[in-house]
């Protein structure tokens, strides 16, 4: 099919099939001549991109045209869906246009409506990768239950249940862990037996590698919480010492004080009820929240989203290029 739309907040997923889309239509050997990216901002770069959906590959295999940030579906002027709807009739045999949007097409522009014509007779796909929200704990289950049948891995209710406690909605570590924990399983299997089991991730093994990790990022929250920010940079550079990504860290420290910061104001509301809190602030296990009263006794909101604030500003350091342990540094003490 011509025409791929690809779309959804779920960036892990999109890139992935976008990646498939590449290796399954691009030639290696032609990869720098049929592989194109545009960046649909740039109304340029936009019309680019349509410009080389009507040029047929070079070369063995078949070209591939990909328009990130696409605003054909969302916001798309008069000018762009013109040429649209006028090359959507000439894109040549073996060449693929891939529109990849962060948000859900509105269904009311003309080119949303032309794209769904095609995807009628079967001249466009299709596709959306949208995160369940925070709070959407079902949702979460099943993104774990997806990823995992991608894997080809069975997973037990239990280690479910643990896996969206300790990543949530996160997609991208979410295939990260399970492929470290099918790689474990994998090595507990009989050598002899192994051609004839399907790899499945257990309660323990997700104790062991994503628990065992998480617990100890989670450590250094527990100083920060009770103030002792020198023994959470010296926690830190001991985890980073040992190899702990240092954006695995921040993500499991956001996790955690994003969600004390959710009972602090639901209990600044009056709000008591323990299933409600714990669906607000996307925790599975509502007996969690007995011990996050505690952590949050003596706390105002403000201090845990001052807190948020540091971290983020790590994490942004970090991707500037600043050695983590600094970046934690500057930030904590």
């Amino acid at each position: 099919m011509p025409i791929h739309l690809i779309w959804g907040d779920d960036d892990a997923s999109c890139e992935r099939a976008i990646k498939s889309l590449i290796e399954e239509i691009i030639h290696p050997n032609w990869m720098s001549i049929n592989l194109s990216r545009f960046e649909g901002q740039d109304i340029l770069q936009a019309k680019q991109a349509l410009e080389e959906a009507q040029t047929p590959p070079f070369g063995e295999g078949g070209r591939l045209v990909i328009l990130r940030k696409s605003p054909l579906c969302n916001g798309c002027s008069n000018e762009l869906s013109s040429k649209f709807e006028s090359i959507s009739k000439q894109i040549p045999l073996n060449t693929y246009l891939v529109l990849n949007n962060l948000n859900k097409p509105d269904k009311r522009l003309k080119t949303t409506k032309l794209i769904h014509e095609l995807i009628k007779s079967k001249k466009a796909v299709e596709q959306s990768f949208a995160l369940p929200t925070a709070w959407n704990i079902g949702g979460q289950k099943e993104l774990v239950k997806t990823i995992a049948a991608s894997l080809n891995l069975e997973i037990e209710a239990r280690a479910i249940d643990q896996l969206v406690e300790s990543i949530g909605n996160d997609s991208g570590r979410m295939l990260s862990e399970l492929k470290k924990l099918a790689l474990l399983e994998d090595s507990k299997v009989n050598t002899n037996i192994k051609s004839l089991k399907r790899i499945v991730i257990t309660s323990k093994s997700v104790q062991e590698l994503v628990i065992g990790s998480a617990t100890n990022a989670l450590e250094i929250g527990n100083f920060l919480l009770a103030g002792n920010f020198d023994k959470a940079v010296s926690r830190t550079d001991t985890l980073l010492d040992k190899g702990e990504p240092a954006l695995r860290i921040i993500a499991t420290l956001t996790g955690q004080i994003r969600g004390l910061l959710w009972v602090s104001l639901l209990e600044n509301e009056k709000q008591h009820d323990v299933n409600f809190i714990a669906n607000q602030a996307g925790i599975a296990n509502p007996k969690r929240i007995y011990v996050m009263r505690k952590q949050i006794n003596g706390k105002s909101s403000t201090f845990f989203i001052d807190l948020l604030k540091k971290i983020l500003e790590i994490e942004s350091s970090i991707k500037k290029g600043i050695n983590p342990k600094n970046a934690f540094r500057d930030q904590f003490l």
